[in-house]
């Protein structure tokens, strides 16, 4: 259930926005943003832009691209460079805050040229706390976040999404590719498409919350612990497709798929090996 104040709070600041851009990922959380921002605004008063980049995967610019069509939502892609920027390549800890202040200056550029007064994003109250150098980036250029404001969590968004016939109200999350990489091993297209090849496959097995993390010719898997036992049972198509994506080796992670995992590194996890290349 959502509480019936946080559904008129969010109402009220997307009426005191006026006219917004929003970044608009694909996700859960900007989708249903973007959704009730057109019920409250109207489709003159919203625009959502997606950033096209090596860092999104392209299922995500699907969904982005076909919810905006279903439910009328209006919407902008628009080139991101951040992968020029060396200082976001290097792959430093604040990694998020470049990649953000990239797509925040699109942004605004774009709310500028369209006469749209505020530029909005997707955080929602659970963000606050976790590790999130990019809400730096937006509180710099003065991008607001209605969910957040109205104090309304993902377990409520996943709700409002489903009653609004969302798609996306139970998709698991899916932060850029990028994540993927532990900081310090540098962020490249090959390397984004590894991981991207990568996780394709898995998806098509079926596996619905995971992570393939980019240790250099090491693959490590993470899913969910609901889906741990079905990884013996697909080990060889996960090997096939795996190596396929060009890692030497295959690990699996005991632990399974949890939030803050970008932190650890191979010696802190539990790991088992499916195989490795001769």
């Amino acid at each position: 259930m959502v509480d019936e104040r946080k559904r008129e709070r969010l109402r009220e600041v997307l009426r005191e926005c006026g006219s917004v851009v929003i970044g608009y990922s694909g996700g859960v959380d900007s989708v249903f943003l973007a959704t009730v921002a057109v019920q409250v605004l109207g489709p003159a008063s919203v625009l959502a832009v997606t950033g096209k980049s090596d860092s999104v995967a392209s299922w995500m610019e699907d969904t982005a691209r076909e919810v905006a069509e279903r439910f009328a939502i209006p919407w902008l892609e628009v080139e991101t460079r951040e992968m020029e920027d060396p200082r976001y390549a290097a792959n430093p800890s604040n990694r998020c805050y470049f990649c953000k202040s990239e797509l925040w200056t699109r942004l605004a550029g774009v709310a500028r040229e369209r006469g749209l007064r505020t530029v909005l994003d997707g955080s929602n109250a659970d963000d606050v706390g976790d590790h999130r150098p990019g809400a730096v980036a937006a509180t710099e250029n003065a991008v607001r976040s209605p969910l957040l404001e109205a104090g309304l969590g993902k377990a409520e968004i996943r709700a409002w999404s489903r009653e609004l016939g969302l798609p996306t109200w139970d998709q698991p999350a899916a932060p850029c590719l990028a994540s993927r990489l532990p900081y310090g091993i540098a962020v490249t297209p090959e390397r984004l498409k590894q991981v991207e090849r990568a996780e394709l496959a898995l998806r098509g097995l079926g596996f619905r919350d995971f992570r393939v993390r980019h240790h250099g010719g090491v693959a490590r898997l993470e899913v969910h612990p609901s889906e741990v036992a079905r990884v013996a049972e697909h080990r060889a198509a996960i090997l096939a497709a795996v190596r396929g994506a060009g890692f030497r080796r295959v690990l699996v992670d005991l632990q399974g798929y949890r939030r803050g995992a970008l932190n650890e590194g191979l010696g802190a996890a539990q790991l088992v090996q499916l195989g490795s290349a001769a």
